[in-house]
């Protein structure tokens, strides 16, 4: 499985970095105070989200397991009618909500950013840029699709190098399309849109090397499309807690002073920087790995795979915490300080990422909890979870944003607790059902995690690359930053080495 992991890491990973630099150029494009990048961040979450409720994730989380037991126990025919099936039936569904969704824009405005729709210039806008990005979802969720028949065939690295072919759109669309229109982010709306059709025309021929290219055709009454939708429904809310949080950060966000849902989601891409390399990968691997273990009632092989995957979260995820939030402004001002993106963005930027950084270990552990359960056919108790921490993300919204007055920076925080919570309730339902073991915390692994971690603290905090990055130029602020990455890195590895002892890659 590390083998797995590390290919979906790497190119996942590349897929970030083609991301950093989307964003990098479109906020050196819009900036913040035309509020042009608070609309195009806005109304692009929003086909963003469903693709994750319905492609990325409920979708995703409820086929690969239903797959796994059609590749177990039935006949090739019966493979493809299963696929073709609900490839018609996801396909009908797709057009039908993509209808409603162009038809009804406004309202969508409403939900979603109700700080636009009492504005009639962004509202206008708003609308217009969504109607033409909207689409896109239809796209990518037959491109999530295809994605999940090739991890249930251990074939790992198209689906995870796809997401580069959008970034690379978006970043041509800035250059080329967005000088044609008299409003940019319209040029930038057309580019999302081209993207889905160039990452869904990449996935024909994988599919057809597998013999498993669908041809669509309506068919609800076939078991497993039944059984796919029967799971779906609650894997909605539990395999998107993080991404329902993050929505209703946005409307708040849409409420509070302009440039708000920029820093937001400034602070926001750069956790999914690790949150996509690490858990993600991990979680991609694990959920078919585990589907398998337990089609084959394997509960040793299901358990192990659990446990080193959990620990391959928690060593990854703890020096990424100590890293975003130390050089919070480090990061930001590197990244994103240019054209109209200043260096008060900069500050108010790098209070979300640190409040967000607080939950990163918890938003990266349910990308290994929620398959634990999902591989079982179990979608009710992650749901569950959902909700609860759905509940207490809204609360605490309110209360931290406007009560408090901590503004997008609560909001931040929010998230991070609501985290806390979903992970704590699977966690401890997972000890009590023998699927993981509560060991003695004073052991090896943890002296050195803890160690590693402390190392890392006393560099940045103390080191010779604690400087105000505002006063430097941006070559001397990446090459500050890239050494704190590199011997940071280094530092960590060397000193949780020494104390393990072996191949680290052993314990994963």
């Amino acid at each position: 499985m590390f083998k797995s992991y590390l290919k979906v890491g790497s190119w996942t990973g590349l897929s970030r970095v083609f991301g950093l630099l989307r964003d990098i150029t479109t906020t050196g494009l819009l900036g913040t105070s035309s509020g042009l990048h608070d609309i195009f961040v806005v109304v692009l979450k929003i086909p963003n989200v469903f693709r994750r409720f319905f492609a990325e994730g409920a979708f995703s989380q409820a086929f690969i397991p239903i797959y796994s037991e059609y590749q177990e126990h039935k006949s090739t025919e019966e493979i493809k009618d299963f696929i073709n099936n609900l490839a018609g039936t996801l396909l009908s569904f797709l057009f039908i909500f993509t209808i409603i969704a162009l038809f009804f824009a406004p309202i969508f405005i409403f939900i979603f950013a109700p700080g636009f729709y009492f504005d009639p210039l962004k509202k206008d806008l708003a609308v217009n840029v969504l109607r033409i990005m909207f689409p896109y979802l239809g796209l990518i969720s037959l491109v999530a699709f295809a994605g999940g028949i090739q991890n249930s065939h251990q074939r790992f690295s198209l689906p995870a190098a796809t997401p580069i072919i959008f970034n690379l759109c978006i970043i041509l669309s800035a250059f080329f399309l967005a000088p044609l229109f008299s409003i940019p982010i319209v040029g930038l709306a057309w580019g999302v849109l081209l993207a889905g059709i160039i990452q869904l025309l990449i996935q024909l021929a994988p599919l057809s090397q597998i013999d498993r290219l669908p041809i669509p055709k309506i068919g609800m009454s076939n078991e497993g499309v039944k059984k796919v939708f029967i799971l779906m429904l609650p894997a909605v809310i539990a395999g998107g807690v993080a991404q329902i949080n993050l929505l209703i950060d946005t409307v708040f966000a849409s409420l509070l002073i302009t440039g708000s849902p920029t820093w937001l989601y400034v602070s926001d891409r750069l956790i999914q920087f690790p949150l996509g390399i690490f858990a993600i990968a991990i979680g991609t691997v694990l959920l078919p790995s585990l589907s398998n273990a337990n089609q084959r009632d394997d509960l040793i092989l299901f358990k192990e795979q659990l446990r080193k995957s959990q620990r391959l979260v928690m060593f990854l995820a703890i020096p990424s915490v100590i890293g975003l939030a130390i050089c919070s402004e480090h990061l930001i001002s590197t990244l994103f300080q240019r054209g109209e993106f200043m260096s008060t963005d900069v500050s108010q930027a790098s209070k979300s990422l640190i409040a967000f950084s607080f939950g990163l270990p918890f938003f990266m552990m349910m990308k290994v909890l929620v398959p634990a359960f999902f591989s079982r056919k179990d979608t009710k108790t992650p749901m569950y979870a959902a909700i609860a921490a759905l509940a207490l993300n809204i609360a605490l919204n309110y209360y931290l944003a406007f009560i408090l007055g901590y503004g997008h920076t609560g909001l931040a925080f929010a998230s991070s607790i609501s985290a806390l919570l979903s992970c704590g309730i699977l966690y401890t339902i997972l000890i009590k059902d023998n699927y993981i073991q509560f060991r003695n915390p004073i052991n090896r692994f943890n002296l050195a995690l803890a160690l590693g971690s402390l190392s890392i603290i006393l560099f940045l905090l103390y080191g010779p690359f604690n400087v105000d990055f505002n006063s430097l130029s941006f070559l001397e602020r990446l090459f500050n930053l890239s050494l704190e990455v590199v011997i940071s890195i280094f530092l960590y590895l060397l000193i949780t080495r020494a104390i393990i002892g072996g191949k680290l890659r052993e314990l994963f």
